[in-house]
């Protein structure tokens, strides 16, 4: 991974760099603050006679951010969860499929240092939900699917001391140069090639240590629109540290009013242990969300 990887950087610190400081809450005494959005973005497309073409689909994912943070004198505790899961179903194919699928729990411990500085210790954890499948066509032109993922198949368990730097709630950067990663899988999916996501055949773990690198900063762009980026980098001191494994999250937020709202989806993963390339998703749609603030 190498000019991807700058320009996807360059991206991230054009956009940083032009916007607007975003005007949140701080956690400005002692206790618990709570604040989150739940969303159902709802996609839907029909045609009859159309004389250009199309295909009819139905579409619809629901969203989960949540943050839920605690400070009592020099110590805090930052939490985060994102989830999603999704599925569209087209008139000319024989199954419902996935749009999104996917949790993500970030746990970060932080004892104050000074100057904006932390002592931190990190906890990441990512899975999916539901069973996922390879699509093919036998030779009568049927369509057919062979499981190959699912709930925790695979999981990633990220845990290492470092340093935080947090200068707001939503400005901050973590470095941990000692991070212990797990890849749990399903064994019965394993190949003598490590060509399930790296895990030796007939094993269910695979372990590495390396280094983690993780940045998080949500601005306004404009009144009602809101970029969440959340950016993370994993190298590997074991098995080619050169290989960074790279996963960056775009969420734009344009609030229509306090229950209807655009979301706007990209995420970009480079895991040469999963896929030999850049994995991208991108999610759009109107939706129905659920604001709530403790």
């Amino acid at each position: 991974m190498k000019y991807p990887l700058v320009f996807i950087v360059f991206l991230f610190i054009f956009n940083s760099s032009f916007a607007q400081e975003l005007k949140l809450k701080e956690v400005t005494k002692e206790g618990w603050v709570h604040h989150g959005k739940f969303t159902f973005l709802f996609n839907q497309s029909a045609f009859s006679n159309w004389a250009a073409g199309g295909e009819n689909t139905l579409a619809g994912n629901i969203n989960l951010n949540y943050t839920f943070n605690y400070k009592k004198d020099k110590f805090i505790w930052n939490n985060k969860i994102i989830s999603s899961y999704g599925l569209t179903k087209s008139k000319n194919t024989d199954f419902p499929k996935k749009t999104s699928d996917g949790v993500m729990f970030n746990s970060m411990f932080g004892y104050d240092a000074d100057n904006y500085w932390f002592y931190s210790l990190l906890v990441n954890f990512k899975t999916q939900f539901a069973k996922g499948y390879k699509y093919n066509k036998d030779d009568n032109g049927k369509e057919y699917r062979e499981e190959y993922t699912n709930f925790m198949s695979p999981g990633y368990l990220l845990i290492g001391p470092g340093m935080l730097w947090e200068k707001r709630k939503t400005l901050k950067l973590n470095l941990a140069p000692a991070t212990s990663k797990f890849v749990f899988v399903d064994k019965d999916f394993t190949t003598p090639d490590k060509g399930y996501f790296g895990v030796e055949e007939g094993e269910s773990i695979r372990y590495e240590i390396g280094f983690s690198a993780s940045l998080y900063y949500k601005f306004k762009v404009m009144t009602n629109v809101t970029l969440e980026n959340i950016l993370a980098f994993y190298s590997n001191y074991i098995d080619n540290p050169q290989n960074i494994d790279m996963n960056y999250t775009v969420n734009l937020d344009m609030n229509i009013n306090k229950y209807l709202s655009a979301d706007f989806i990209f995420q970009s993963i480079y895991d040469d242990n999963a896929f030999k390339g850049f994995q991208i998703r991108e999610v759009f749609g109107i939706g129905l969300n659920y604001n709530f603030e403790h």
